[in-house]
């Protein structure tokens, strides 16, 4: 992902240095010899970000530095804290929880030293974010609002890939089992809470679109709890088969009573064995279904002042998306240089550290996206539909359909 973003911010115009810094001085330099001759000087440093020096080191000559090193919960604020030192704009694309919130109660200390950070600009969180600010949009009050992202579902390319060297788990799929197991952060009525993860969720959308998608952990409720202010439910769901959902169930089950590891399950995910997969048969529901959900939307009920209305924004099925979203690393690095554009030129620059959806320009960022999709301007990268807008229920109407705890529809 660090080096989809290095290539995707080698083209900005008003980039002229990159230092790639990485603990593999081979792999930097490997890199930077790739994009010898892009138009803008690329060189390669040995960093080993344990060592606060050799971090202070790297970033006190930088005007910004793009955090793709995990785990977050271990670097994350980290990395923030010596930006912030060295007076370092920062951008990252952390999609853990627990160091999002960490890394914006910074905001004051950035604030003071003139840093701009923004936390979380990737694919998801990320684009999921915008398309959030989006489909908010006209909404005077946010009742619910979910954000999803596809797993296994058509247009979607899997979630994670087969295990790496020597059979090493790859990171995104160990992270994965940790927000499928324990607790995660949800917002119902309207405060942070921690439940279990695969609830299912059943949604009605626009456009005939409906089906159930599943919770699972990630930032997108914590930052849209700070930001947009949902009064009811706010969720990130994955659009998941049902034997794909059962399976996860199964692996939950056996991470959360320690008869496996994040390592292990992540292994069981491309390798499972027999006995998960018949324990998984038994707990594959017909009633449970992605039904016509697209695979990566957000989506919102509330309030516009004089009606109720329920908003989808989502990206269209388009070949260009499609491709986007099957290719983790270059969803993921696009947006983050994309990100770094913004920052530059002083549209998302403002001293203190913010979530995407507080600070992005979303219109400029689709249309940058789209145009580095090489999209034709007659082809919308994304839509936004609305349901015909209804008269306004009661507060306590809507906070009633909002209380469901095994399902939360949006209707």
């Amino acid at each position: 992902m660090g080096a989809a973003a290095v290539r995707a911010a080698a083209t900005l115009l008003t980039v002229t240095e990159i230092v790639v810094a990485d603990q593999d001085l081979a792999a930097a330099r490997a890199l930077a010899v790739e994009l010898a001759g892009r138009g803008v000087v690329v060189r390669a440093l040995r960093v080993d970000i344990t060592d606060p020096d050799a971090l202070n080191g790297a970033m006190h000559t930088a005007d910004v530095v793009l955090n793709t090193v995990g785990p977050y919960h271990r670097f994350g604020p980290t990395v923030l804290q010596a930006a912030i030192l060295t007076r370092t704009h920062y951008l990252d694309i952390c999609d853990d929880g627990e160091p999002t919130t960490r890394m914006l109660d910074l905001h004051d200390a950035a604030k003071a030293t003139g840093v701009c950070a923004i936390v979380g600009i990737g694919a998801s969180p990320g684009v999921s974010n915008l398309l959030a600010l989006t489909a908010t949009r006209g909404l005077q009050r946010v009742d619910n609002l979910y954000t999803a992202w596809p797993v296994d579902v058509p247009e979607s390319a899997g979630t994670v890939g087969p295990p790496g060297p020597d059979g090493i788990a790859e990171a995104a799929a160990v992270h994965w089992m940790q927000q499928i197991s324990g607790t995660i952060t949800v917002v119902r009525n309207g405060e942070l809470a921690e439940e279990p993860p695969l609830r299912a969720v059943t949604l009605d959308l626009p456009g005939g679109r409906g089906g159930d998608a599943y919770t699972v952990g990630h930032p997108e409720p914590i930052t849209m709890h700070r930001t947009l202010f949902p009064h009811g439910e706010a969720a990130n769901l994955m659009v998941v088969t049902p034997g794909t959902a059962a399976f996860l169930k199964v692996l939950r089950t056996d991470i959360d009573s320690g008869r496996l590891t994040n390592e292990s399950a992540a292994h069981e995910v491309t390798k499972p064995s027999l006995s998960r997969i018949l324990r998984s048969l038994t707990r594959i529901s017909s009633r449970t279904s992605h039904g016509t959900l697209p695979p990566f939307f957000a989506a919102a009920t509330g309030h516009t002042g004089t009606h109720d209305r329920t908003t989808i924004a989502y990206l269209a099925d388009t070949g260009e998306t499609a491709r986007l979203l099957a290719d983790r690393a270059r969803a993921t690095g696009i947006s983050l240089a994309l990100g770094l554009s913004q920052l530059i030129d002083g549209t998302a620059r403002k001293p203190g550290v913010y979530p995407p959806e507080a600070i992005i320009d979303a219109d400029r960022f689709f249309g940058d996206l789209a145009t580095r999709l090489g999209m034709s301007p007659a082809v919308s990268l994304f839509g936004v539909e609305h349901t015909p807008d209804q008269a306004a229920a009661t507060p306590r109407d809507r906070i009633g359909r909002m209380g469901r705890a095994s399902s939360s529809p949006i209707r």
